[in-house]
Order: C-alpha cells, then structure tokens, then sequence
C-alpha cells in the first residue's frame, strides 16, 4: 500500500514538473531580428508588358506592389501602387506628362517625386468627401532601369521580412504578449 500511495505521489509531481526543455523565446518569429537595408534593383515586369505611352501597370519588386508608369513621351516611372487614403491601384490611373492620376479620387500624384500636386488632392466623386477627413499624402517613388528584358526597380529587398518581424510583434503586443508572457 505505501508504495502504491509513493508511486502516486511520484507521477503527480511528474506529471505538472517539466523535464522537457523548451525553446527559449528569442528563436521564434516573435524575436525576429531587423535585417539591415538592403537597396537593390530587382525585375517588376518584362518589357512585352510595359504599357503604351499615357498609361500604367501594376507588378512586384521585393515584395512590394509597384506602378510602372509610361508618360506620353515614353519616359518610365516606378512608384508605390497605393493610392492614399483608401489604398486603391494608382496603376489604374491616367499618365500625363509629369503626372498620374487616381481613377477614383482625383488626385494627381508627381511621376518623379510621388508627392500630391497642389489642388488635386481628393477633387472627384467621393474624394471630395474623403479629401476633407484625411490630410494629403504622397506616393513613395523608386529608381527605375532596363534590364535584360524586364524593367527593374531598385527597392529594399529586406523591406517585407522587416515589416512582418514589427507586424506579428505588434498584434501580440496589442494582446498584452509582446514579452511572450501572457497576461
């Protein structure tokens, strides 16, 4: 009987102690380092897909989505292809000489520095309405090449790898668990 009851004692104390030795919290993506700037050019889109003149495309550069952009007189830009405030395709926009403009808001961005050009900002439709809620914002543009038979963009290849390291600590951290504890 009492080596029963030492027995029982025995696998309930084993039972709630661990011996298995568990990863330490700087190996999981939670810990993940920041990678340092890495600025190269990389392929967007081939040159069969580069639009005509006065027009745009959309393509992906190190993980970001791009608008290839071909002014009238042939000239080839790379900028961001989120419109602020709503995040629709600026490759969707009309290409005039110096500038793109957002199908759906109006707005009209600079082809060389992505910056909102004066008066435009939100100027259709229900861009009027939005334009007063949020303040302008720009673009971000790229550097822009021909390569062997693709148009490349030079972007931060380590940009998406450092962006998802903030995301996933960010949504724990909003639960209460960026120090991997829980509450």
């Amino acid at each position: 009987m009492k080596l029963a009851i030492f027995t029982t004692v025995i696998t309930s104390v084993a039972a709630f102690t661990s011996t298995v030795k568990t990863s330490s919290p700087s190996n999981t993506a939670l810990f993940a380092k920041k990678f340092k700037s890495k600025m190269q050019y990389v392929p967007c889109v081939s040159l069969e897909d580069l639009p005509e003149p006065g027009s745009a495309t959309s393509g992906v550069a190190g993980g970001l989505a791009i608008c290839i952009a071909v002014d009238p007189k042939g000239a080839i830009y790379a900028l961001g292809d989120k419109c602020p405030p709503v995040n629709q395709p600026l490759s969707f926009g009309k290409v005039t000489t110096g500038a793109i403009e957002d199908p759906v808001l109006g707005t009209n961005y600079d082809l060389k520095t992505g910056k909102v050009i004066d008066g435009t900002w939100c100027s259709k439709g229900i861009g009027i309405l939005l334009g007063s809620i949020f303040e302008p914002i720009g673009v971000p543009t790229y550097p822009v090449k021909k390569g062997k038979g693709t148009i490349d963009v030079q972007v931060d290849v380590n940009y998406k790898l450092n962006y998802e390291a903030d995301y996933w600590s960010g949504v724990l951290d909003a639960q209460g668990k960026a120090n991997g504890k829980y509450y």
